[in-house]
């Protein structure tokens, strides 16, 4: 006898396929979430790792800032120190050089000649003082030229004492450029043709 197969073959063939697209979708699914959930977790750790990489930079700036705050400090101080130092070996290098202008003033001074007040800066000296009379600041004036450390004086006033004053005379006040004899000049005086 024939055998006639009387279950129903094509309902049981798509519940079948029915079971393996829900398992396959199930399985996509899952694939899906755990892919997700992968890239999730390596993107956290590698924000982590940035946020790490991150906050060590700013460390390191901030360590950096503070010593380049310290070299500048440093160097402010070695730029003050040195311009101290040039300040220094000025004074010592013109002390010398001041007393021979002292002893030069007082060289060039004529007798009835007196300074009430001197100013240098830089290389120019103010003097302020009393004459008995014009000839003696003339004679001032010759003298502070003919000078081997001063030049170029420049008379800027002469006027008279007051007719009240107890002594009578000129008031005067003049420039007067500070040099430095070069070597050659005394030894030019000093030979004889």
């Amino acid at each position: 006898m024939a055998r006639i197969n009387l279950l129903p073959w094509r309902e049981q063939r798509r519940e079948e396929r029915k079971k393996r697209f829900q398992l396959a979708l199930l399985g996509v699914l899952l694939s899906a979430v755990a892919l997700v959930v992968g890239a999730d977790r390596y993107l956290n750790a590698a924000l982590s790792a940035q946020q790490a990489r991150n906050a060590f930079v700013r460390e390191q700036i901030v360590l950096l800032d503070t010593r380049i705050a310290e070299i500048r400090d440093l160097r402010e101080r070695r730029t003050q120190l040195l311009e101290r130092m040039k300040i220094i070996q000025d004074l010592q290098g013109n002390r010398p050089i001041i007393a021979r202008i002292f002893d030069q003033l007082v060289r060039t001074l004529p007798e009835g000649v007196y300074f009430t007040e001197l100013k240098m800066s830089a290389q120019q000296i103010a003097i302020g003082g009393v004459a008995e009379s014009n000839h003696q600041v003339s004679s001032l004036m010759r003298s502070l030229a003919a000078s081997d450390w001063l030049m170029a004086p420049n008379l800027t006033e002469v006027r008279a004492l007051s007719a009240t004053a107890p002594e009578q005379g000129n008031v005067f006040q003049l420039t007067v450029q500070q040099t430095q004899p070069s070597a050659e000049q005394p030894s030019e005086k000093g030979a004889t043709p």
